[in-house]
């Protein structure tokens, strides 16, 4: 009997320190993975965030719109000698399942996950609970404005922090030009800019199948002419697999 995804060969283009479990993922369905990282996680240290990090204690919430940014945030902390004692004091925001992982293996568990991973409606859900209190952003430089403009909106009291930033990987251009001239059946967009980099490198919005992991990443692949998008209804790794599945029963 085969595997789901026996012998289709699908393109990583999410950052190398996640390719490899998605690619495990993909393996154990009898899939190919072609891993091409298009995008670079670098965290940021700069005087703002270390003036923010002194006024901690005044946060009630801390908002968490990335797993990356959960890293470079307590990354922060450890070399600033911050003590995680402040922390569990905190109100935790999560926008999906994956960042609230990312948080348990510091020790913290998120109060509050919106339904949908999207910061739509993290904003929308978010305003159902006790939202008294400052709240700080965790945010890398590529972050949607949709929650600091909700919040304005509401006048509440906020601030951010930007703590990574988000790189085309430009010497993998000639790489990924040269693979998309081998056969390949799916190719897999973790975030808007895996999107914009594939676009940049690659100049044209390929025909095969794009999966995209959630509702923003599809927009942005929508905006850049990409005619064949299938979308994750969980917005996981997981999600994206099953959505191939789907995708290759209806054949």
């Amino acid at each position: 009997m085969s595997l789901p995804l026996q012998g289709k060969k699908i393109i990583i283009t999410r950052e190398q320190n996640k390719a490899s479990v998605f690619a495990e993922k993909i393996r154990a369905n009898g899939g190919i993975p072609i891993i091409i990282p298009l995008l670079k996680i670098s965290c940021k240290d700069e005087a703002r965030n270390r003036n923010i990090l002194s006024q901690l204690d005044r946060f009630r919430w801390v908002f968490f719109t990335s797993a990356n940014g959960a890293h470079c945030f307590f990354q922060m902390l450890h070399r600033y000698q911050v003590p995680m004692e402040i922390m569990q004091e905190k109100k935790i925001a999560a926008v999906g399942v994956k960042t609230g992982e990312s948080l348990e293996s510091y020790g913290i568990t998120a109060d509050f996950i919106p339904t949908i991973y999207n910061a739509e409606t993290m904003a929308e859900e978010f305003l159902e609970n006790d939202v008294s209190g400052p709240i700080l952003l965790v945010r890398g430089n590529l972050s949607r404005d949709v929650l600091p403009r909700v919040f304005s909106q509401q006048g509440m009291d906020f601030d951010w922090v930007e703590v990574y930033e988000t790189i085309p990987m430009v010497e993998n251009e000639e790489k990924l030009r040269n693979i998309l001239q081998e056969p390949y059946d799916f190719i897999t967009f973790t975030s808007p800019s895996a999107a914009d980099a594939f676009y940049q490198f690659a100049g044209i919005a390929v025909e095969k199948p794009c999966v995209s992991i959630g509702t923003t990443t599809e927009k942005r692949l929508a905006q850049l002419g990409f005619p064949n998008i299938i979308t994750a209804k969980e917005f996981t790794i997981d999600g994206m697999i099953e959505c191939m599945k789907q995708f290759l029963e209806k054949e």
